[in-house]
């Protein structure tokens, strides 16, 4: 008989989700679907607030990638005020960028992704986890523990602290970086360096190889891909062109500003995430394929990109592409394009500390309040995050609109999801070890479930379970 599957909590992500997984009378999947049942609402109280308050606000919205959300923030504060910030200013948030990144990218690979590597995806869930990482590999877990902490130290010596900051502040950024801090911060990035390059090594010999079959099999989908570029195609983290690349191959490029003519966004109504499409290849439609559907995320970025400025990276680069082709679209290869931006990261750090402006003190520019709109952009870890802000005259938000990276790949979760059920599910027959390989294609994703949640129409439907002391349900009330 059909019957439904429930995975709840998804594990090994942040924030809140279920899937659930129905299957026929034949015991296959017929639809799975990923529900994110949390919201947090701050496109709407932030409407009435200063628009120069947004960089320390929005940076609350995830203590785990706060510092995309503060970029992004102080970028669009920048275009409401129309300021064209110093070069020191933006060296420096683009410092703080890569920085933050390193500390991301290290946490997904061996914190929430890499039990399901190391341990193997049919490993006890007890041992899947950090834990099971820190007995398997030690040296190299007591090794990551070290450098991640030293990437949220060096936040804290540029920004002040490394975690919700409020460094970044419309005009530039707030304080200038002294000399005797870059060179304390000199050694730290060789160290993050070191880290970097063993990494994608050891994943190449130790890991990757071990579950290529996984990777050609595992909530594989075909999908357009978006991410941002320089002027001549280089892969930018910061600022530049946003690029729109089709399944084809085939890119348009457009500016930051114009993205509502590129991005739609489309509501359902059993989760509290949007659901984007690229609005120039006609309307949303929620399957493999469409002409419509496309990803963000570090897949996508190095798809888009034509190169890579550091040269570490852009040789990693060219081996993924000889083995993968561009436009890659295996799902689990996320996780090998991460190790690529990794590296980037840590050699745009040592770059920037290298360079004899990073401690100029013109790092700030005076801002006027005025009426106006304003569009940020940067390349989160997990991908395109825009924010659009309208003010009045006195500099007072009447509109505020997050278009959140795991938003846009909504569609592409879900399918891949879909896609792993229904190669691994047959004849009604299953185990915790299938079920957790269905969650390593969300984790593929690294999705950001606080960041994401908002719906289009504002609307918050609860519902509240009164149950008695032997799990009998005695009500329930819905608004």
């Amino acid at each position: 008989m059909a019957k439904t599957l429930v995975i709840q909590p998804v594990t090994r992500i942040e924030g809140h989700a279920k899937v659930t997984i129905q299957l026929d009378d034949s015991g296959n999947v017929a639809d799975a679907r990923v529900h994110v049942i949390e919201l947090r609402g701050f496109e709407r109280f932030c409407v009435g607030k200063p628009v120069e308050e947004m960089p320390r606000i929005t940076t609350r919205i995830c203590g785990v990638c706060p510092w995309s959300h503060h970029l992004a923030s102080a970028k669009a504060t920048d275009a409401v005020f129309g300021v064209q910030i110093p070069s020191a200013g933006e060296k420096l948030r683009r410092l703080c960028n890569a920085i933050a990144y390193m500390e991301e990218h290290i946490l997904h690979f061996y914190i929430l992704s890499g039990p399901d590597f190391v341990m193997g995806p049919d490993a006890d869930y007890a041992v899947r986890n950090v834990i099971g990482i820190i007995g398997a590999v030690p040296e190299v877990a007591r090794r990551v523990v070290k450098v991640r902490h030293m990437c949220a130290r060096m936040l804290e010596m540029v920004a002040g602290k490394a975690i919700h900051p409020a460094a970044a502040v419309p005009g530039g950024f707030s304080r200038p970086l002294q000399p005797e801090e870059r060179d304390q911060l000199l050694p730290m990035a060789e160290e993050c360096l070191d880290l970097a390059k063993f990494t994608i090594s050891f994943a190449k010999s130790d890991i990757f190889p071990k579950y290529l079959d996984a990777v050609k099999t595992i909530g594989v989908i075909t999908s357009g891909f978006l991410g941002t570029v320089t002027e001549d195609g280089t892969l930018d983290l910061y600022d530049g062109k946003l690029r729109m690349m089709y399944a084809d191959g085939s890119y348009e490029d457009f500016a930051p500003e114009d993205y509502a003519e590129y991005i739609g966004e489309h509501v359902e109504e059993w989760t509290y995430l949007k659901f984007p499409y690229a609005k120039k290849r006609g309307p949303f439609q929620l399957e493999d394929g469409a002409p419509s559907l496309y990803r963000v995320n570090s897949l996508a970025r190095i798809n888009v990109a034509d190169r890579i400025s550091t040269p570490l990276a852009q040789a990693e680069l060219e081996e993924f592409r000889s083995q993968f082709g561009r436009p890659a679209q295996l799902t689990l290869l996320y996780h090998w394009a991460r190790l690529i931006e990794l590296l980037h990261n840590a050699e745009v750090v040592l770059q920037l500390l290298q360079d004899p402006e990073i401690t100029s003190g013109d790092t700030r520019a005076k801002v006027t309040p005025r009426a106006a709109r304003g569009i940020g952009v940067v390349e989160a870890p997990r991908g395109t995050l825009i924010h659009d802000y309208t003010t009045d005259e006195e500099g007072l938000l009447t509109h505020v609109n997050l278009l959140v990276a795991t938003c846009q790949n909504n569609s592409a979760i879900n399918l891949s999801v879909k896609q792993a059920a229904q190669a691994l599910i047959k004849d009604g027959k299953y185990d915790q070890g299938v079920l957790n390989t269905v969650e390593m294609a969300i984790r593929a994703y690294d999705p950001c479930l606080s960041c994401a949640t908002h719906r289009m129409d504002g609307t918050l439907p609860v519902r509240v379970d009164i149950v008695g002391p032997q799990g009998e349900l005695l009500d329930s009330l819905e608004n």
